[in-house]
């Protein structure tokens, strides 16, 4: 499990890369299921999003960027850490997303 680096512009291409990781690490189609994301909060300031792909039978499968370190975290659905990507340059955590 090497963290592998990734280059982002923005949200939009960071939600597009963990859905896309997320379907294929699983053998899903993409697109076929829902996405949902919350933001993470330590000591009231954004420290990253919290990713959930709700799967079939009830699957969730999920990541985490954490912002401090700039990475993704991905995890199987027993709760297992399966990948880690390093961001190179990160994207903006808009306030307006809180």
């Amino acid at each position: 499990m090497s963290a592998n680096p990734l280059h982002v512009q923005d949200l939009s291409d960071l939600r597009n890369y963990v859905q896309q990781t997320l379907c294929d690490q699983n053998q899903l189609e993409l697109g076929a299921f829902e996405v949902t994301e919350r933001i993470l909060v330590r000591g009231r300031r954004p420290c990253g999003i919290f990713f959930c792909l709700h799967g079939p039978r009830s699957v969730k499968l999920t990541a985490i960027w954490e912002t401090d370190r700039n990475t993704v975290l991905f995890y199987s659905s027993s709760g297992e850490r399966v990948q880690k990507t390093q961001l190179v340059g990160a994207p903006a955590l808009v306030p307006a997303l809180v």
